[in-house]
């Protein structure tokens, strides 16, 4: 019999779990050394008994814990919270989990103003915050380390199959696993020249310069092309031949590895990075969309309200 392992999903896009998938043929090697005792996505599994008659939420024991998606109501919180007694080693996969991905996107306006501006209409009555039938909604979109503790974090949108792969194999050999902790820039082939010509950042409206015939590597730096690659402040990992992923297509990183550092701050840590290649930092249209896949742990939140003086 393998090591235990149960896998929890609290956002539900399936991203993380396909990539669990995506290991390919290693994925039958390591299913030989684990049991699966829960996957909602794989295995039905009812929370409060197989006739719902059940008084408190359950999963079973597990060694090793895997939780994706961030925490947002009250039934997320639930769920992590078993998942943490259940397991003794809990791992957070994919940047919802690890810092708070797209979802916390939420924080930068509040909850009650998100809420109006995605469902609201003009056919519509006023949108509340919904608290009957569906689990009622916290204050804000949270990373899993902000509620209980996380032993390994896996970033990515999605993470890389081959880093699931060699975190559990190194769990069930009873070792440290071996994961990236260099920046993408780390990592990129591309051709740097120090500062680029550009003074303002350029937005991706018009293709990078390149020649489709020769390598990545003949291709200059595109942070020093003006445009807004954030490889200097993003977390290694996303390479599966060698390069980036976003840059194998001649495209700059959008940053959903989230910062090099667990608790970097990518907004800040870019406009230093702009600033370094003679780039006007003050060129940047929405500097808060720099955290578009880290705004837990309180980076992002509602701007206060400006003060209208009466003339």
């Amino acid at each position: 019999m393998g090591v235990s392992v149960a896998e929890e999903w609290l956002h539900s896009c399936s991203g993380c779990e396909i990539a669990i998938l995506n290991i390919g043929e290693s994925l039958i090697d390591i299913l030989g050394l684990i049991d699966f005792v829960h996957i909602p996505v794989l295995m039905d599994h009812k929370y409060y008994g197989q006739l719902g008659d059940g008084k408190d939420l359950e999963i079973p024991e597990a060694v090793v814990g895997i939780v994706s998606g961030s925490v947002a109501n009250e039934e997320h919180l639930e769920v992590l919270e078993v998942m943490r007694k259940q397991c003794k080693v809990l791992i957070a996969l994919g940047t919802c989990a690890t810092h708070g991905g797209l979802p916390a996107l939420m924080n930068s306006s509040g909850l009650g103003e998100g809420i109006r501006d995605t469902y609201s209409t003009s056919t519509t009555e006023d949108c509340q915050v919904p608290t009957d039938i569906v689990p009622k909604p916290l204050d804000r979109v949270y990373a899993l380390d902000e509620k209980v503790k996380i032993d390994i974090i896996l970033p990515g949108c999605p993470p890389n199959p081959k880093l699931i792969a060699e975190v559990i194999t190194a769990l069930v050999e009873g070792r440290d696993p071996v994961l990236p902790g260099k920046s993408v820039c780390d990592t990129c082939p591309t051709k740097r020249e120090g500062k680029g010509d550009v003074k303002e950042v350029r937005r991706f409206l018009q293709n990078a310069k390149f020649d489709s015939d020769k390598p990545i590597s003949d291709m200059r730096c595109l942070l020093e092309q003006g445009l807004m690659c954030m490889g200097p402040v993003t977390a290694a990992g996303c390479a599966r031949r060698g390069t980036p992923s976003c840059i194998s297509a001649r495209v700059p990183c959008r940053g959903c590895f989230g910062p090099v550092l667990k608790d970097g701050n990518q907004m800040l840590d870019m406009m230093n990075a702009l600033a370094s290649n003679g780039i006007d930092f003050k060129s940047v249209v929405d500097r808060r969309s720099l955290l578009r896949f880290s705004g837990a742990h309180g980076l992002l939140r509602p701007l206060p309200a400006r003060k209208v003086t009466e003339e």
